[in-house]
């Protein structure tokens, strides 16, 4: 059964349509910014999620510190869009990147990653070209084998080049420990800490990440600040995680059944295109709110394909049903 919202929107948007509940979102902003206050840790939301200052500001004027960026793009049009205080937490290579960093760093407040030597000794010229220094964080790798550096000893032989190459100046240590592995990264952080210490540095920023690590906010002595990102909106993984309910999801997907050629089977018009091919190591591909046991079990580009073998209720053609991505 379609509701009235669900038909209102498929007859003035169409489907696939992309819809955000902004109470929610501004629920959601509260509440996370009210567990980074009460953890003593400032909230650095990681806009990579929403990509909008709209909604960044939304976050800074609930008592957010700035913002992460993934991409020197997100900073550009945040910075565009009246942003200050941006880091970004992606190592940034190559000339035509240096150039836009040295150009953005001329008119607002950036910091950003590095986890190797010749990032580290490639954004001198970005430092250069903006005529004043640029904080650099080193990202630390604390147990989920992405980017970062894997021992202290490589974090402390980073810091030691920050500090001798012109233009750069030691920011801190950027962590993303997994759900499980706080006690490890405590210890990575406590060795890193000795050794940057005999170099006369103390990191000014200690970045922890993460809206799966929200019931974990503060547990990292040292921490000053956490980057959470998916919490604006929430999705399946994030009540999977425990740190957030059906009611707090604010983006859903609004998508019509066109066709049920078999009793257990059907065809959404959210494909891959819509929605992320990315399980986050989910069953399925989203949550049909209206057949919780429906599973969009594989993609083509614009056809969402149902398995309906285990959902005791079944939509119909011309159906229009939330997704939680």
């Amino acid at each position: 059964m379609t509701s009235p919202l669900a038909l209102k929107i498929a007859r003035e948007y169409g489907t696939p349509a992309l819809v955000v509940d902004m109470d929610r979102v501004e629920r959601n902003i509260a509440r996370v910014q009210k567990i980074c206050d009460d953890a003593g840790v400032a909230n650095r939301p990681h806009i990579k999620t929403h990509k909008s200052p709209l909604l960044a500001r939304l976050q800074i004027e609930a008592g957010a510190k700035g913002i992460t960026c993934q991409k020197l793009g997100e900073a550009e049009v945040m910075a565009d869009g009246g942003i200050d205080d941006i880091l970004i937490s992606y190592n940034l290579i190559g000339d035509e990147k240096m150039a836009r960093l040295g150009a953005l760093l001329t008119r607002k407040s950036v910091t950003v990653a590095a986890d190797n030597p010749v990032v580290i000794t490639g954004l001198q010229v970005a430092a250069a070209a903006a005529g004043r220094a640029l904080p650099v964080v080193i990202e630390c790798d604390t147990g989920r084998k992405r980017a970062g550096v894997e021992t202290p000893a490589e974090a402390i032989a980073l810091a030691g080049q920050i500090l001798s190459t012109p233009g750069l100046s030691f920011a801190g240590l950027l962590m993303y420990p997994t759900e499980t592995g706080w006690s490890e990264a405590q210890r990575f952080y406590d060795e890193a800490l000795a050794g940057l210490r005999e170099l006369g540095l103390d990191p000014a920023i200690v970045s922890t990440g993460g809206s799966p690590n929200l019931k974990n906010v503060g547990k990292l002595k040292g921490a000053t600040e956490h980057r959470p990102g998916t919490y604006i909106y929430n999705d399946r993984m994030q009540v999977t995680a425990g740190v957030a309910t059906w009611d707090d999801c604010a983006l859903h997907v609004y998508s019509t059944v066109v066709s049920r050629a078999a009793p257990d089977r059907g065809i959404l018009d959210a494909g891959s295109k819509t929605l992320t091919a990315d399980t986050g190591g989910l069953d399925g591909y989203g949550l049909i709110l209206e057949h919780p046991e429906a599973r969009i079990a594989r993609f083509a580009e614009e056809h969402g394909f149902l398995d309906l073998t285990k959902s005791n209720t079944r939509p119909g053609v011309g159906d229009v049903v939330r997704i939680v991505p």
